[in-house]
């Protein structure tokens, strides 16, 4: 290949880099800020005191609705559609498609979710409902998100589409510094550290 066209060549590649390395960080920045501050908070959860709010609700079931529940069967599987309906009705709580714990005293629906959870209990004999929500504050909710913790499908994939954007940008960066890198002696001692730090810490400070 002539000098010309490997100037040509490294040009059109250089173009490239800055082009995807633009539009994943573009894609990623809101996101590597919130999971850099919400590092931050996870590393030091204790300096963040959480003041949990818990709402208490009960309720009755009608005659027709505990009917339906009592000839239901099936253990780990989800209220029957009139029952979840009959339920939200009376604690303004939806329980449908969540799995049910089954018992002969008690029938439980467990509402886990991001910065928070509950529960709804039904009682087989009479039908009296009684439900509890904990909501721990917006930081819970942020820390919960970082970690995906109960958080359902939709944000699994944000997390993913995320993580894909994340890898884009930091390669198509590598390959920028290794384009650039002639000019900036710095380039590679300063990339060699940031690998070399961590591979310290944990081998002589982390347990």
């Amino acid at each position: 290949m002539t000098r010309k066209k490997h100037g040509a060549a490294k040009q059109w590649w250089q173009r490239q880099f800055h082009t995807w390395h633009w539009i994943s960080a573009a894609i990623s920045l809101i996101g590597m800020l919130f999971f850099a501050i919400t590092g931050i908070t996870l590393n030091h959860a204790g300096a963040f005191a959480a003041n949990p709010k818990v709402v208490e609700r009960s309720g009755q079931l009608s005659v027709g609705a505990l009917v339906l529940l009592r000839a239901h069967h099936g253990p780990n599987t989800p209220l029957p559609a009139p029952v979840a309906a009959a339920v939200e009705q009376a604690v303004h709580i939806d329980v449908s498609g969540h799995d049910a714990e089954w018992a002969e005293d008690a029938i439980t629906v467990n509402l886990p979710r991001p910065g928070g959870d509950g529960f709804v209990s039904i009682n087989p004999a009479d039908g009296a409902i009684t439900a509890e929500l904990t909501d721990r504050g917006l930081l819970s909710l942020a820390n919960d998100l970082h970690k995906g913790r109960n958080a359902g499908g939709p944000w699994v994939w944000f997390l993913d589409i995320f993580a894909g954007a994340c890898v884009v940008f930091t390669l198509t960066g590598l390959l920028l510094l290794h384009l650039h890198s002639k000019r900036r002696p710095s380039t590679w001692p300063l990339v060699g550290l940031g690998l070399i730090v961590p591979l310290l810490l944990v081998h002589f400070l982390v347990p």
